[in-house]
């Protein structure tokens, strides 16, 4: 596996110069991916953030070749976009290479909008990888609440105020979703563990057929949080156990990093402002019930590793 020195002295593949707010999780996620990624790339992104803040044209942040596509639709694209290439190889217009095809989305465009398409991709058996980078709502349109959204997180389709507090449901569980689909690799990552995630893309690459990689991304805008506390903020989510890392091989589950002591989940709401209507007096019941909730999907994730 690549060490840091190794990745920081490659090529750059994202240029500088993006409109990415700071302190926005998404750029050193895709940094590291393609960065990780030992060979030619054809990217394809879903509309949102990072291909907003990537393409403001007349200029483009990819230096390689990338296609932007709907909003629902990243997917589908990309799965064609590797079909072509096959049917070019097999016509022997192109020459067989090592090109490896990738997709991006995030949550809205993943859970939710995109989740046909994903679906498709995957049961077609395209040889081809999804990202998804999720930071839990549209961010890019408003920080609406979509199916990722943690519950009771505030958002401005889904407000806290005296009549409900914010989301009234738990995160639509899309990891699980793919494994359902018995495709050959799936992985659950954070951008501040880059040896896990870098350590995923390797393998992942090396896997022939579809293959996909959940990513938790920090928004500071829709989090309510501290820009410069983007890398802690992923990690303390893994150490809550909010966002296990771990992957599912042929339908074999492994976990990637176990907390040495699993802290409570109050640890990472306090820190968002989100969450900030969970600590009035009165909805200590709410936490408890997000604690339980963590704790019931923890030790499930356990067992389903042979942990317990």
């Amino acid at each position: 596996m690549a060490t840091l020195k190794e990745l920081a002295s490659k090529e750059e593949k994202l240029a500088g110069g993006h409109t990415s707010c700071a302190g926005c999780g998404y750029p050193s996620i895709i940094r590291l991916i393609m960065q990780a990624a030992k060979y030619p790339l054809v990217i394809g992104s879903a509309t949102g953030c990072l291909e907003v803040n990537t393409t403001i044209f007349p200029y483009t942040s990819w230096k390689v070749p990338f296609i932007h596509c709907a909003f629902e639709n990243s997917a589908a694209t990309v799965s064609g976009v590797e079909a072509a290439y096959r049917s070019l190889v097999r016509q022997e217009k192109l020459p067989e290479t090592n090109i490896k095809f990738i997709a991006f989305g995030g949550d809205g465009g993943t859970y939710d909008i995109g989740l046909q398409s994903l679906s498709g991709a995957m049961e077609r058996g395209h040889d081809m990888l999804y990202v998804c980078y999720d930071n839990g709502a549209y961010m890019n349109t408003g920080i609406q609440r979509s199916g990722a959204t943690p519950k009771y997180a505030n958002t401005t389709t889904a407000p806290a105020g005296k009549v409900k507090q914010g989301k009234e449901q738990f995160r639509k569980d899309l990891t699980a979703i793919l494994v359902a689909h018995g495709i050959p690799y799936i992985g659950q990552a954070i951008g501040g563990n880059w040896k896990d995630l870098t350590n995923k893309i390797e393998k992942a690459m090396e896997i022939k057929g579809p293959k996909f990689l959940n990513v938790l991304s920090t928004c500071p805008l829709g989090w309510g949080t501290n820009s410069e506390d983007t890398v802690m903020l992923t990690q303390l989510a893994t150490e809550t156990c909010f966002w296990p890392l771990f992957e599912v091989e042929n339908g074999v589950y492994k976990l990637t990093y176990k907390p040495k002591t699993k802290k409570p989940i109050v640890e990472w709401l306090k820190l968002q402002t989100r969450f900030k209507h969970l600590f009035k007096p009165g909805n200590e019941a709410l936490i408890e019930e997000v604690q339980q909730d963590v704790d019931i999907r923890w030790n499930k994730l356990l067992k389903l590793c042979g942990e317990i």
